[in-house]
């Protein structure tokens, strides 16, 4: 079963409209707690929730897992315990997106690095046909996947 929650990460879930006696059910826009965490940065409650046996692969309403956030918000940190946690890295949303292409559209090449060394594909193709690499925003995100061996 679950561990249990302590309580600044029960009254943290509750303040945000989570139930900590269900961690994996969704809320706005089918955000889990451990999506909400890992957006907002709250790497202890992000950790409980993964000691407590938060699904990592729960999908939000867009189709994204809890790594496109990480992603989103440059933390390094979490997308090596997510990975370790063994998150899909390759999650592909409602429209195909990886976090990888994503990071390539950001120009996010700290991000992209740490993706492709943990293994994420580059060539998986989104609906419109388009990879990682198609969607490289600046030079240096080019020459990276360009030179990325999968």
């Amino acid at each position: 079963m679950n561990a249990k929650l302590s309580a600044d990460t029960s009254s943290w879930m509750q303040a945000n409209g989570y139930d900590p006696a269900q961690i994996n059910k969704r809320g706005e826009n089918g955000d889990s707690a451990l999506m909400k965490a890992t957006r907002e940065g709250k790497i202890e409650v992000f950790k409980e929730l993964i000691d407590a046996g938060a699904d990592l692969n729960i999908k939000n309403n867009d189709g994204n897992n809890a790594l496109w956030f990480a992603c989103f918000g440059d933390r390094c940190d979490l997308i090596d315990l997510l990975v370790e946690a063994k998150v899909d890295i390759d999650n592909q949303n409602d429209n195909g997106a990886t976090a990888l292409m994503y990071s390539a559209s950001a120009g996010k090449a700290d991000v992209m690095k740490l993706l492709l060394k943990h293994g994420a594909r580059t060539d998986l193709k989104n609906l419109d046909d388009f990879r990682a690499i198609d969607f490289a925003s600046t030079e240096e995100v080019l020459r990276i996947l360009k030179n990325a061996k999968n």
